[in-house]
């Protein structure tokens, strides 16, 4: 072999080969460069959950700075998931873990769980800002640059309005009013997210572990129907032996017979709890929605009512 042939710059080694392999493998625009990590645990007299700061630098036009720091719990990255395959229902979008480990919610707080699901939604959202297509969502851009969900924002709107009422004399009512109305539909709206985590969510969450449940039961039942197969079809194959297989055969078809009754009315009973349970769970929920969005609707209509009385009094008073 030619050693003249080879490039000055050609590695001379396998690990030297694999880096730049890596290094040429790389794209040479990549202009979206994110991290999570700083778990910080919340105890609320709702739940208790954690959240992960989510540090994003980039020099991308559409975005409003190069640098955006804001604050993540595990639903907000389900929002997101939701939103990208809505958005693109042929693309392959990046798995999230799942929600609770096998031991049990309990020890979803300790330190090596937590490591664990920083490190994947780490990857999750790196994977997404990689991605061609992706990476352009603006549910995408949403997630990794607003620095507060709703309830956030309403809650600073009414400080915001007070704080404008000590510079408008001629508006300091209106404005207090105003500010008013938004804590007061806060408040309505902090009860009715309380209300389904506590009437709703537990609900759902009950039959969805049941479905684990279910699986193991048939896989059960797939057992004893799979260990009667093998003993049929070794019938079929052998002259020995078969008054005992043939005995044998007769105990799993029995066996299996009452499995299957025993699944099936146990099944009809499981589907009438649930449909019972989720419609009771739902139909609470939708009272309490309506009631939420007739609370919030009476203050406001309240609040105008002022409005409108106060200004027939100025226009009283303004005529001669």
């Amino acid at each position: 072999m030619d050693m003249n042939s080879f490039s000055p710059m050609m590695p001379t080694s396998p690990l030297s080969m694999i880096n730049q392999y890596k290094f040429e493998d790389e794209p040479d625009s990549k202009d979206l460069f994110i991290t999570v990590d700083d778990p910080e645990s919340h105890i609320t007299t709702i739940e208790t959950f954690i959240t992960y700061r989510v540090t994003t630098k980039t020099s991308r036009g559409e975005f409003d700075s190069s640098e955006f720091e804001v604050r993540r719990r595990y639903q907000d990255f389900l929002w997101l998931k939701g939103k990208l395959e809505e958005a693109h229902p042929t693309l392959i979008i990046p798995p999230l873990p799942e929600k609770f480990i096998m031991k049990g919610m309990v020890e979803r707080f300790n330190d090596d769980f937590i490591e664990t699901r920083r490190k994947a939604l780490h990857k999750f959202l790196n994977r997404i800002a990689d991605h061609p297509t992706l990476t352009f969502n603006e549910d995408f851009k949403v997630f990794l640059t607003a620095q507060a969900w709703y309830l956030d924002e309403m809650r600073e709107y009414g400080p915001t309005y007070t704080w404008w009422s000590a510079s408008e004399e001629d508006l300091v009512d209106s404005l207090k009013g105003v500010a008013s109305c938004i804590d007061k539909c806060c408040k309505a709206t902090e009860r009715r997210i309380f209300d389904l985590s506590e009437t709703l969510l537990p609900v759902v969450h009950e039959y969805v572990l049941y479905s684990e449940i279910l699986m193991g039961v048939m896989k059960r039942r797939d057992q004893i129907q799979a260990e009667l197969d093998s003993k049929v079809e070794a019938l079929n194959y052998k002259k020995v032996e078969k008054e005992l297989l043939t005995e044998e055969i007769g105990k799993l078809e029995d066996k299996v017979e009452c499995a299957n009754n025993a699944l099936k009315a146990d099944w009809s009973r499981w589907k009438q709890n649930m449909q019972n349970d989720i419609k009771l769970a739902f139909t609470e929920m939708a009272e309490k929605n309506i009631s939420y969005y007739e609370q919030c609707l009476a203050t406001w209509e309240s609040f105008l009512a002022t409005q409108t009385d106060l200004r027939l009094e100025e226009i009283s008073e303004e005529k001669p």
